[in-house]
């Protein structure tokens, strides 16, 4: 075949690869493959057809047979590239490379642009295998290539960054060979060749990058000093050259000049560079300047962190003994860059060991056996070794460290190291000779040591006693071991106490200290040394400057010292707020420190900071317990603050240790403030009980220290503070050497005479020490101004008259305002002792006051003097205008408003008792006192102004009797002598119900008024006093008493009356009343005493002449309440319905906003509505009733009271009715509370279903408030039966028995104590708790002690019905117990029926007769019992008996009805007593019976299903769990029953909402059994 025909083909085949027919172009291919077998076209085209249609092999062969055939064409390599490309295969990836070489080669010389291409591709690859030298080649190729293109200059430079930027990305830069290096060495000179301009910013960056290179082949030096030198040259002001530079400097270690020159221009170009400080601090190391080498080190690591920086940097504090220092350095150098040369890691722990050992802290002692450790080869290293056995000696393991030195002496017989470890073991285990011996041999060894020659030098100094004397050797030593080490502080810090302790040489020894500190700033003795010796020699401004330097380097918490000493220093400068900044700082170094507690203390004190100063004694203290110091401040600041109990028991922990004068005279004036406070609360006996203290404290401080003057006017104003109590009052116990009397006996009690006489004597002391003192002579002026005053209401006429007295009084007070004319109290006092009776110079005593005045304008005291002065000379104008005055300067004054409320009460105004009121809130002053009670009484005697709002006012709203009579007892506790006052405070004592205190004031009115002549006032004061004993039960007292009277007056009579009628003298009581009768004014007062007569009739049993008598009063003009309240009562009580109804219906016509009226009112109410049987309407009237006057505690209470016995279905409300009553007021929630209790008990609530508000914790509180009611304690008793009860049914041991017993006496023993009037409730109560101890001893199978029970009170009351029954009842119960099924006689069913009857009125018997007849299967007789009960219970009117009763009867009935006995007469009782019960009110029990009986007798029926769907979803609150759940499960049966499956689940869905889970069970069993 010719060539015509391979063209064809191929053309073909071309062709067909154009329109991607590769399959036909390999046939064609193939064509042309057997017509010339090495066809290069052909065997490209095969391999590009194979390569689409994916058949790799036969594309890679094809390829490689045209490369073999022409290896210079490009069309193969490129179809074996793109092959390559395309096909993710490693061998291919591998052989990429090289084909991409092949076709820059090719490229190069044809097509440059896709030279550049492969060239990429190529780089790219390089790079990502990480093939730095063939990376680098490709680039300089590709730069070669456009260099000889002839492109710009920037784009060769751009070429030649990235091309830099390429290389120097690689993760493994320092691993790059030496050729790569060279390749960027070169590529970075030509891109500095080549840029433009130079100098310029990108020649500049171009530059530190290549620096920033070299730095990084530490083989390059010579280069890198170059490239320096030339960067340098070009830009003289930029540092990174140098810092380069200085960086190999440091790498090498070469610390020439030239190095040093490098570190000084870096350092001058840039200060703050860190190389050039490490540089620096390098060679300062090297030259022995430790202290250049440590600052410049530390700055230069404060830029940049290197191991070798801070290798330098401990090497330098190790030397500077900085040993804390050095150890941090060496933990920092061996963070920093993980420090991978293991030689400087080694240095670095060796370093950090000795430091650690060389510090002496037991916690680093440690921390350098864990370092030792770590150090390579240490257990071969003697240094080491010894460093080693140095911890172990700091530790305290003198055993191990002894190990050491001794298998390093073994080794190493000349070793210093191991002689100085053996010196210190020595030294440890006391042997000094030893120590001493094996220093010198270590010194020998080592003359150049300094350290050995200050452990020898501390040896001699702290050896013997000979020694000691003479210091000199030790002296030497010390010389030495400065000399040899100059920083060796310890050194100088002995040398300071030589020359202070041994040459007495200050200076020196002051310099030797402040070397010490100055080369070590931890070292506190030398500080705070350098410091005590400059502030001795008042070198203040030292001291200050090396304070100033501790405490500004300080730590918080450090150099405690220090900021002490400076705070010392403020607080003696008075710059107290700085003290306390600095005591504070040093108190954070150490909080236990009591000495800095109590500075701190004395800043805050000086700086009047009583609370904090307080709290700073108080720590002191607890630090301290023995400092008396602390505890005497924080009573004096408890004083100062008027804490004067709390200081008093301070001092008095002082006092009780130790005579301490201080501390008595504060115990002193706190007992004297104490008493002054209880004095103006008008509390005299305590008050004279701490003078009396007060007095015995300043004695024994005037003993110890007689030459005080203070002392002596303390004990003046002790003794004279007695002149305010009653001189009955005033009996102090004075010691006899005091009161200058000669006795057998230590101490005498003076009368308040003779205390006055004491005072002057103590003033006059105080005198004779301080003869200018003003106050002295202003205190003994007062003392004998109470002289004189004592005598005028003693009217004893001694040697020295009252006038006299006033005369020296008044001589005093001139002779202290001479010396100080400036005090306005000396004139005020001049002008009231002026006054007074006895001298009344009255213009004398003006000018006092108005120069008081002139002397202090704002003077209170003064102006009310003036105001009373005025007021006594009847100028009431002025003497308005003076109090007006004081009063604004002071509105808490209160005898400024005295004088007000005097000068109201002359002119007659109606603010009179408001003023008076006022004074008594302000202070207990007798004047306001007298004048308040006085218009109280006034006002509560009128009674016709009851109803005004002026008396609603300033007696009830203003709490007036009260107030008053609070105020009047403390009047009538000082001044005993006002017979006045005792009848008011009698009157206001009877207000408030308190008898026994209105009868003991009444009886003192009368003994004060038996010798007066004043006849009327006597008989008044007799007839209050008669009342009040009568109201007290002491009648024959009353009677005598009222009989002392003329009984002429009214209210005497019928006083003697009823005290005639309480002792049962009736028919004199009612010849009295018929006597007062005579004498009543109006027809008020006759309807009162016929009332009285009415009840004297009914009491004497003329039922007759009570009611004539009681209606005779409503015919009066004048009608009164109380009459138609007997009338109606008397109804009640003989079951007259109607003539109850009619007298309430005329009683409700009149008045009743008064709260006792509506009370009243409602209870008879609810009494009539009762008696009528309408149970359900006694608690709607009380619920009424509260709703209308909710505010009323009284109507609260009732409501709670009426719940349980009439309608028990709403206890719940009943309970919370009483807890409203007693939140409303105590007085009614003592009872209400009871009440709210048996509300509980009635509902059944409790423990186990209230943890807290149940009956038993309410009725423990009743007890607790009212602890002398009998009810409550049986009401308790009640409570615990019912929480036994509630343990038996849910199977849990009851935990509250064998209380019985203690209950019952409890309560026998309360009911000794009730009034005459409710002695038969207390009795009925009294069996009550009998029945209820029984039956709990009964229930807890306890018949034996039952039985003994109820014999030991029949053996006291042999026919008492009811411990008959009782007793019967436990028989009974041991005969029921005695077999399974026992079987009781006859006789013993007729001696139960005759106990039974023999208490007619015992409801419960008939239940629990009944209850044995069901037992015993007569069901006839259990009927008739119930009947018998129900007629009972009606009879007596007891609502929930009858309910019970009738309950009783159903559910008897509705057993037989259940078991299916034929016959309707079981079916009849039952709906007959569901019927009863449901007409007395609603009870869901009743509803339940009828629905059982209509289940029983019409299972399926409608209506069945209706009654029991009532009880099941009830939504009343208060409706019984039991009885839904009852209903419930009988509903299931019927639904059941009809295979109602859908109300089956609304019934089941229901008990699951309400937690039913029995139920669930149940329908699961009814289930299971039907299928």
């Amino acid at each position: 075949m010719s060539s015509k025909e391979v063209k064809a083909a191929l053309k073909s085949a071309r062709d067909a690869i154009k329109n991607k027919e590769f399959k036909e172009a390999l046939k064609h291919c193939k064509t042309v493959l057997k017509l010339e077998k090495n066809n290069y076209n052909a065997w490209v085209f095969i391999g590009l057809a194979a390569c689409e249609l994916e058949q790799t092999d036969q594309s890679l062969t094809a390829y490689k047979k045209a490369i073999e055939l022409d290896p210079e064409q490009l069309l193969a390599w490129q179809g074996l590239a793109n092959l390559y490309e395309k096909t993710d295969q490693w061998d291919f990836k591998v052989e990429l490379p090289n084909v991409y070489q092949k076709l820059v080669e090719l490229y190069s010389s044809s097509d440059k642009n896709k030279c550049y291409d492969v060239i990429k591709k190529l780089s790219d690859i390089y790079q990502s295998d990480g093939e730095q030298l063939k990376l680098a080649k490709v680039w300089q190729q590709l730069i070669q290539l456009k260099e000889e293109e002839g492109v710009e200059k920037s784009d060769l430079v751009k070429l030649l960054k990235e091309m830099i930027h390429i290389l120097s990305e690689s993760p493994n830069e320092t691993e790059q060979d030496n050729e790569t290096q060279q390749h960027l060495i070169a590529a970075f000179e030509k891109a500095m060749t080549l840029v433009e301009p130079v100098p310029g910013e990108e020649h500049r960056k171009i530059s530190a990058d290549y620096l920033k290179f070299l730095s990084k082949l530490p083989c390059e030096e010579a280069k890198i000093k170059e490239a320096c030198e030339s960067v340098l040259s070009l830009y003289p002001i930029h540092s990174y050259a140098l810092e380069v530079l200085c960086g190999h400097y440091l790498k090498t270690g070469n610390m020439d000049d030239n190095a040093v020159s490098c570190f000084s221009r870096l350092q001058d170009l840039a200060p703050n560079s860190g190389l050039s400080h490490l540089g620096l601090g390098t060679k300062a190391l090297q030259e022995g300047r430790y202290n250049d080498a440590i600052n410049d080190l530390s700055k230069g690591l404060n830029q940049m962190s290197l191991s070798t920086g801070w290798c330098g940097l401990a090497e330098a504090q190790l030397k500077t003994h900085r040993y804390s220092d050095c150890a941090v350095s060496c933990s920092q150098g061996l963070k920093a860059d993980a420090c991978e040369d293991e030689k400087l890691s080694s240095k670095l722990l060796s370093l950090k060991l000795e430091a650690l050992v060389r510090s002496g802290e037991d916690s680093a002692a440690d921390e350098a056996l864990d370092t030792f450790l770590k150090i390579p080869e240490a257990e071969r290293d003697p240094t080491m070794l010894a460093h080693k056995g140095r911890a172990y000696l700091t530790k305290g393991k003198i055993d191990r460290a002894l190990q050491v030195s001794s298998e390093l002496l073994d080794s190493n017989p000349d070793l210093a190291q191991g002689l100085a470890l053996r010196a210190l073991v020595y030294v440890a285990e006391g042997q000094q000779q030893l120590a001493e011996e094996s220093l010198l041999k270590a010194v020998s060894q080592t003359p150049n040591t300094g350290e050995y020659y200050f452990l020898l030098g501390k040896l001699y100094w702290e050896m013997g006693p000979e020694t000691r004397k003479d210091r000199s050797k030790a002296h030497t030593h010390f010389l030495k071991a400065a000399k040899l080490d100059p920083h060796l502080g310890c050194a100088f810090r002995y040398l300071g106490h030589y020359y202070r302790e041994v040459a007495d040489d200050r200076g020196r020894a002051q310099g030797c200290y402040k070397k010490a500190f100055e080369l070590n700033s931890d070292d506190n003795e030398s500080g705070a040394a350098s410091v005590d010796l400059s502030i001795e020699q008042g070198d203040m401004d030292t001291a200050l400057r090396i304070l100033q330097s501790v405490t500004e380097k300080a730590t918080p918490g450090s150099a405690k010292w220090a900021w002490m000493r400076r705070g010392l220093y403020y607080l003696k400068v008075e710059q107290h707020q700085q003290a306390i900044a600095d005591l504070q700082a040093a108190l954070r170094a150490d909080p236990e420190d009591w000495v800095c507690w109590e500075c701190l203390g004395e800043a805050y004190l000086k700086r009047r900071s009583f609370t904090a100063a307080l709290k700073a004694f108080s720590r002191a203290h607890q630090l301290q317990p023995s400092s008396i110091y602390s505890v005497y401040q924080a009573a004096a600041i408890k004083q100062t603050l008027g804490k004067f109990k709390e200081a008093a028991a301070e001092y008095l922990q002082i006092t009780t240790k130790q005579d301490y004068v201080p501390a008595l005279k504060g115990l002193g004036e706190c007992q004297l403030s104490l008493a002054k406070t209880l004095m103006e609360d008008c509390r005299d006996g305590g008050a004279i009980d701490l003078i009396e203290k007060a007095i015995q404290n300043l004695f024994r401080a005037v003993q110890l220290r007689p030459d005080l003057s203070c002392l002596w006017k303390l004990l003046g104003d002790a003794s004279t503070a007695v002149s305010v109590v009653s001189p009955n009052r005033a009996q102090v116990l004075v010691p006899n050497s005091l009161a200058g009397l000669d006795s057998s006996s230590q101490a005498n009690r003076l009368n308040q005479v003779q205390m006055l006489k004491v005072g002057e004597r103590c003033y006059a002391r105080a005198l004779k020490l301080m003869p200018e003192a003003p106050s002295l002579w202003y205190d003994l002026g007062l003392n004998y101004y109470r002289q004189a005053v004592c005598q005028f209401a003693l009217a004893e006429q001694n040697q020295n008259s009252p006038s006299q007295d006033l005369e020296k009084a008044q001589q005093c007070l001139k002779k202290s305002i001479m010396m100080d004319s400036g005090n306005h109290s000396y004139w005020n006092a001049l002008g009231v002792i002026s006054v007074n009776k006895g001298l009344e110079n009255f213009a004398l005593a003006q000018h006092c006051f108005i120069k008081s005045i002139q002397v202090e304008p704002n003077n209170v005291v003064a102006w009310t003097n003036l105001g009373a002065l005025y007021l006594k000379r009847e100028n009431i104008e002025l003497a308005h205008e003076a109090f007006k005055i004081a009063q604004s300067l002071e509105p808490l004054y209160v005898n400024c408003w005295i004088g007000q409320a005097l000068i109201a009460e002359g002119v007659g105004s109606y603010d009179t008792m408001d003023l008076f009121r006022h004074t008594t809130e302000l202070s207990s002053h007798t004047e306001g006192v007298k004048g308040y009670a006085y218009w109280v009484c006034s006002t509560m005697l009128d009674k016709s102004n009851r109803n005004t709002e002026l008396y609603r006012y300033n007696i009830v709203q203003m709490n007036a009797i009260s107030a008053a009579q609070v105020a009047l007892s403390k009047y009538t506790e000082r001044i005993q002598s006002d017979p006045d006052a005792f009848i008011m405070l009698g009157y206001l004592n009877e207000h408030l119900h308190l008898n026994r205190q209105a009868l003991q004031a009444y009886q003192r009115a009368a003994e004060l008024l038996q010798s007066t002549l004043s006849s009327e006032e006597l008989a008044f004061s007799l007839g209050n006093y008669g009342r009040a004993l009568c109201n007290l039960g002491r009648l024959e007292e009353a009677v005598r008493a009222y009989n002392s009277t003329p009984l002429e007056d009214l209210s005497d009579l019928v006083g003697l009356a009823l005290a005639y009628c309480r002792s049962g003298l009736f028919q004199e009581s009612v010849t009295t009343y018929e006597r007062a009768l005579a004498v009543a004014s109006n027809e008020k007062e006759k309807a009162y005493i016929l009332t009285a007569l009415a009840l004297l009739q009914h009491r004497q049993g003329n039922l007759d002449s009570a009611k004539t008598l009681l209606f005779k009063c409503s015919m009066l003009k004048e009608p009164i309440s109380e009459s138609l309240l007997c009338l109606c009562a008397l109804g009640l009580v003989h079951s007259d319905a109607t003539l109850a109804a009619a007298a309430l219906t005329e009683l409700l016509k009149q008045d009743s906003t008064s709260g006792s009226v509506v009370e009243q009112q409602c209870l008879l109410t609810c009494s009539l509505l009762a008696l009528q049987g309408n149970y359900i309407a006694v608690q709607r009237e009380a619920s009424r009733a509260v709703h209308r006057n909710p505010g009323n505690s009284s109507l609260w209470a009732l409501l709670s009271r009426v719940v349980p016995q009439f309608y028990p279905r709403k206890a719940n409300g009943g309970a919370v009715a009483g807890y409203v009553a007693c939140l409303a007021s105590m007085t009614q929630g003592k009872r209400a509370l009871l009440f709210s209790g048996l509300n509980q008990l009635a509902s059944g609530k409790h423990s186990g279903e209230e943890k807290l508000k149940n009956a038993l914790k309410t009725i423990q509180r009743a007890v607790l408030l009212c602890p002398d009611d009998p009810a409550a304690w049986a009401a308790l008793m009640a409570a615990c039966h019912t929480e036994n009860t509630s343990c038996y049914l849910s199977g849990s041991a009851p935990c509250r028995q064998s209380l019985e017993h203690t209950l019952m006496s409890v309560v026998s023993m309360k009911v000794q104590n009730v009034e005459e009037i409710e002695r038969p409730l207390a009795q009925s109560l009294e069996g009550w708790v009998l029945q209820q101890a029984v039956t709990g001893l009964m229930m807890a199978g306890q018949l034996d002690q039952a039985e003994a029970l109820c014999t030991q009170v029949l053996s006291v009351s042999p026919e008492h019905p009811a411990v008959m029954l009782s007793l019967r009842q436990v028989q009974c119960q041991r005969l029921l117990l005695s077999g399974p099924e026992p079987v009781l006689p006859e006789v013993v069913l007729e001696e139960l029926n005759k106990a039974v009857i023999l208490n007619p009125t015992n409801l419960g018997a008939w239940h629990w007769l009944a209850d044995v007849y069901r037992s015993q299967g007569l069901l006839v007789q259990a009927v008739m019992a119930y009947r018998q009960s129900l007629q009972l219970a009606s009879q007596l009117g007891v609502h929930s008996y009858q309910v019970a009763s009738l309950l009783r009867l159903a559910l008897l009935a509705l057993g037989p009805c259940m078991v299916g006995i034929p016959g309707n007469d079981w079916k009849d009782l039952v709906m007959e007593a569901t019927t009863e019960v449901l007409k007395l009110g609603s009870f869901p029990v009743a509803h339940l019976f009828q629905a059982l009986l209509q289940f029983v007798t019409k299972m399926t029926s409608r209506e069945t299903r209706r009654l029991l769907e009532r009880l099941v979803y009830t939504t009343s609150q208060d409706f019984p769990v039991t009885v839904a759940q009852v209903a419930s499960w009988y509903l299931l049966r019927q639904l059941h029953a009809k295979n109602d499956q859908e109300l089956i689940d609304v019934l089941l869905q229901h008990a699951k909402q309400k937690g039913d889970q029995r139920l669930l069970r149940f329908h699961s069993l009814l289930t299971s059994s039907s299928s």
